[in-house]
């Protein structure tokens, strides 16, 4: 089966591949399609609801960064959680243009600045991943609170029925992380391999996580997390595992697979 070369409108070149009758074209991860060259418009209640959100969090964590013997420079931690945030949430395609964003308007609550390409590709090689992790439980936690205080929604029948037997109903689920891109030259030397895998579990009631935990080796058997999952359940908390939902029922929620 051969490939034809394909010129698209925005001057970009793909490979479509070619099929008859008889056979099905290949397919393509989506998440390695590059749909756009341009961030997304931006919005302001959005980055108002943002920055409400996170502006405090960030400073709070301040303390922290300093411990680490991090100096407060340009790519401190502020501008670096905004500048993470701002690529997911605008779908900024690369970090050429994040520079380029960075110059020309303010991200959430960062000033525009000028910043070369090679010093963010450096920073976000050598910035400290546990940062972010910190920001990230800070932020649960702020969230935990602003759930508890809000008026509560009604849960599901079925909810509401186990919630009368166990304190907890959490849910885990694991993923395997692909390999990056390897699009900075000082990664393109490194052999290509899976990015290892993730299990997280999240809080059936208020849909916010309670525990994350990453392995190394992508290919570790999910049963090996079993003594992690005990430690870290609660006495009276139930916990469902997620699977495939060909192998479980329609809506992929497998039995209990853990009772505390």
């Amino acid at each position: 089966m051969g490939d034809n070369l394909r010129l698209e409108c925005n001057c970009q070149a793909s490979f479509a591949p070619e099929f008859d009758g008889m056979s099905r074209p290949r397919k393509n991860n989506p998440d390695h399609t590059r749909r756009h060259n341009m961030p997304a418009p931006s919005s302001e209640a959005i980055e108002a609801h943002l920055s409400d959100l996170l502006k405090p969090v960030v400073h709070e964590q301040l303390k922290y960064y300093r411990q680490l013997g991090l100096r407060q420079r340009i790519l401190g931690l502020p501008l670096m959680v905004g500048a993470v945030l701002s690529l997911l949430w605008r779908q900024i395609p690369s970090v050429r243009e994040l520079g380029r964003t960075l110059a020309r308007e303010d991200l959430l609550w960062c000033r525009a600045v000028k910043v070369t390409q090679q010093a963010l590709c450096k920073r976000f090689l050598e910035f400290p991943a546990s940062m972010f992790e910190q920001v990230l439980w800070a932020l649960v936690e702020e969230l935990k609170r602003r759930w508890a205080n809000r008026v509560v929604r009604p849960l599901p029948s079925s909810v509401a029925w186990t919630f009368q037997r166990f304190e907890h109903i959490w849910i885990v689920d694991g993923s395997t992380l692909e390999a990056l891109f390897r699009k900075l030259k000082s990664l393109q030397e490194q052999p290509i391999a899976l990015a290892g895998k993730i299990y997280t579990i999240v809080d059936m009631a208020s849909h916010l996580p309670v525990a994350i935990r990453f392995e190394e080796n992508p290919n570790v058997a999910d049963m090996n997390q079993w003594e992690w999952l005990h430690s870290t359940l609660p006495k009276g908390g139930l916990l469902y595992g997620i699977r495939d939902s060909k192998v479980t029922n329609k809506s992929g929620i497998s039995k209990p697979m853990i009772v505390g």
